[in-house]
């Protein structure tokens, strides 16, 4: 008997979840994948740059908001800039893989939609990485931004020179934006608690501390996004049977017993 207050999707995730190996396996082997990927283009520094300042320049014909007035509003306190820092090297992968954790537990086969949209967004991701290779804006003088990960700390990045786990020319687009933006949408659609909109603070939280950090470019932001819908539009999420928005009680009686039950009552 399933309790009237378990969220809908709950009652009807029949999807068979997948063996446990094997999605440990696929999932670590894209992340490698992808780490790898990246490395291919950590030395194109010259052509970062120079795409660095045609993003740059772009967002000013375009009217964009300069990334500046975000900043300046975590540089009001030490404590906030501190705070924004540390939300960017510690909540990024640790909430994703909290997010796949959960699906793969409670909702089987939103965990398969998930995982697979999560999977295309990366991989398209990879390839502009490698073919379009941008500075983040902490780098570009002409931005007059500050690198607050190395001025307040805590910093996820050494120097570019010396940092070789990471590809610092990868701002484009924005995957710390993307993931959060497809957690929240994911569990959106995973649930149907009332309160459940809220997820999309999340990504409306990451999407101040890569914009106020000098991380990325509202550029960056929305190129993920148009990648993410596409994603979406690709991959559907799991269908619901048709009454499996009725709550317990309410099921429809076959129309022979309704004739009986009207006969009756006219006698």
């Amino acid at each position: 008997m399933t309790s009237r207050s378990e969220p809908a999707g709950a009652l009807h995730d029949a999807t068979a979840r997948p063996p446990l190996v094997r999605e440990l396996l696929l999932v670590t082997g894209l992340l490698l994948v992808y780490k790898l990927g990246r490395q291919l283009v950590a030395g194109h520094t010259t052509e970062a740059f120079r795409n660095a300042h045609h993003v740059w320049d772009l967002e000013r014909t375009l009217r964009l908001p300069g990334e500046g007035s975000v900043q300046s509003l975590l540089l009001h306190s030490h404590t906030l800039v501190r705070v924004a820092d540390t939300y960017y090297a510690t909540v990024h992968f640790p909430a994703t893989l909290a997010f796949l954790v959960w699906l793969y537990l409670r909702r089987p086969g939103h965990y398969v939609w998930a995982r697979r949209v999560l999977a295309a967004l990366t991989a398209a991701a990879l390839v502009l990485h490698l073919t379009f290779p941008l500075a983040p804006p902490r780098m570009l003088a002409a931005a007059g931004l500050v690198d607050t990960g190395h001025v307040y700390g805590p910093s996820v990045y050494g120097p570019p020179q010396t940092d070789h786990l990471s590809n610092q020319f990868a701002a484009m687009p924005s995957l710390h934006f993307g993931w959060a933006l497809m957690v929240a949408i994911g569990l959106i659609a995973a649930t149907r608690s009332r309160w459940r909109w809220l997820w999309l603070l999340h990504p409306l939280v990451t999407l101040v501390v890569i914009i106020g950090t000098a991380n990325h470019y509202w550029a960056d932001t929305i190129v993920v996004t148009a990648l993410l819908g596409i994603a979406l539009a690709v991959v559907h999420p799991p269908h619901r049977p048709s009454g499996s928005a009725r709550p317990p009680g309410n099921e429809r009686l076959p129309a022979e017993a309704v004739g009986r039950d009207l006969v009756g009552v006219g006698r």
